[in-house]
């Protein structure tokens, strides 16, 4: 028995990620990327986060286990749920309930990923609006402890005037507290629209305490502002378009906190680990 439990913790300790380039993370991974094992089998999705040697995690808003039952199963894997989405409306419906979630679940960061608006017609009155709102999440969550934040999605990243730099983006962080609403860097989404993902880490160091990991696909169209694209352009990091030395550079210097891989392809299962290699070895 204690030569099989020696065995175990070797084999544990091996699958963890081996950070042994510049990138020092802390590297997690959004759990939304294993939503379809999810919907069968909650346990394997877990296991399977354990054994890609993840440590951290970030809920989802959908994740079909209850939360008090999801808590001792991340327990029981040795990972922790450092951050989780929730839906916008949800908030705005119980926001104490949700706090009381994210509390009991010991998050440090709680957020939304999406702000109910007409597709492809994202404006002024949408970003008022959210800023209204997020300072009253925001204020909520800080109450407890827990930093809010909201992950941006692209659409926020069309131009306010047709051949000027400012983008809705900008407005957003303008019209937002810093102490009260941090943001989540998906850099898929903000290649996708255009933008430069290292100009706007630049742009508003301590603003971005979290980012997502993940990469598009080389050729896939840009420019585009609906917070949507065929999953087939998310590939495995290192494979696509995005320069990740000087994005993970600067994270580190803007002052990003925590990192996710998220990968929403056909791939999952095979693109992760491909992906957590890639962040292993990475020289800047």
């Amino acid at each position: 028995m204690k030569t099989l439990l020696i065995l175990l913790s070797l084999s544990t300790a091996a699958l963890a990620l081996d950070l042994q380039g510049d990138f020092k993370g802390p590297a997690g991974l959004q759990l939304y990327s294993l939503r379809e094992t999810f919907k069968t089998n909650p346990v394997e999705a877990l296991d399977r986060t354990k054994n890609m040697g993840f440590a951290t995690a970030e809920l989802y808003s959908s994740i079909p286990v209850e939360m008090a039952q999801l808590k001792t199963m991340l327990a029981e894997r040795g990972i922790t749920a450092v951050s989780a989405h929730f839906g916008y409306d949800a908030l705005k419906k119980d926001l104490a309930a949700n706090v009381k979630i994210a509390q009991d679940m010991g998050l440090k960061f709680a957020g939304v990923a999406w702000i109910p608006h007409e597709i492809g017609r994202f404006g002024e009155a949408d970003v008022q609006r959210a800023a209204a709102d997020f300072h009253e999440f925001g204020k909520a969550f800080q109450a407890v402890g827990i930093q809010f934040f909201y992950h941006v999605h692209g659409y926020e990243f069309r131009p306010v005037e047709k051949g000027k730099p400012e983008r809705y983006f900008d407005l957003l962080a303008k019209a937002t507290d810093p102490a009260l609403v941090a943001f989540e860097m998906d850099v898929f989404w903000v290649v996708h629209p255009g933008a430069d993902p290292v100009e706007y880490l630049a742009k508003y160091p301590g603003r971005w305490a979290l980012m997502h990991l993940k990469d598009i696909r080389k050729g896939a169209m840009t420019g585009i502002y609906l917070g949507s694209a065929p999953l087939t352009d998310d590939v495995p990091l290192g494979t696509g378009q995005i320069n990740w030395s000087a994005v993970l550079k600067q994270a580190e210097a803007s002052g990003v906190k925590h990192y996710f891989i998220e990968d929403e392809s056909p791939t999952v299962l095979d693109a992760i680990p491909v992906s957590a290699k890639f962040l292993e070895t990475i020289k800047y």
